[in-house]
């Protein structure tokens, strides 16, 4: 079973009341916002880590990569 912490956030009375008389879940809610943002975040991370690997391998002249396939198919 996953460990689980808790958090609190402090938020206005009138929101909690409005909330509850919608029926929303709030801890559930809290949570799958949570895991949005952490989605958001590293899709945000991995785009821009992307980003800087296009712009080293655009340095690299593409005889070198043709090289590199040759060479890694012709020790096979």
């Amino acid at each position: 079973m996953a460990m689980e912490e808790t958090v609190c956030a402090k938020v206005p009375a009138e929101l909690k009341k409005k909330l509850s008389s919608l029926g929303v879940n709030i801890s559930e809610l809290i949570r799958e916002t949570l895991q949005s943002e952490v989605d958001r975040l590293e899709k945000e991370r991995l785009n821009k880590l992307a980003k800087e690997v296009s712009e080293i391998l655009r340095k690299i002249p593409s005889e070198e990569f043709t090289q590199s396939i040759r060479a890694s198919r012709d020790s096979r």
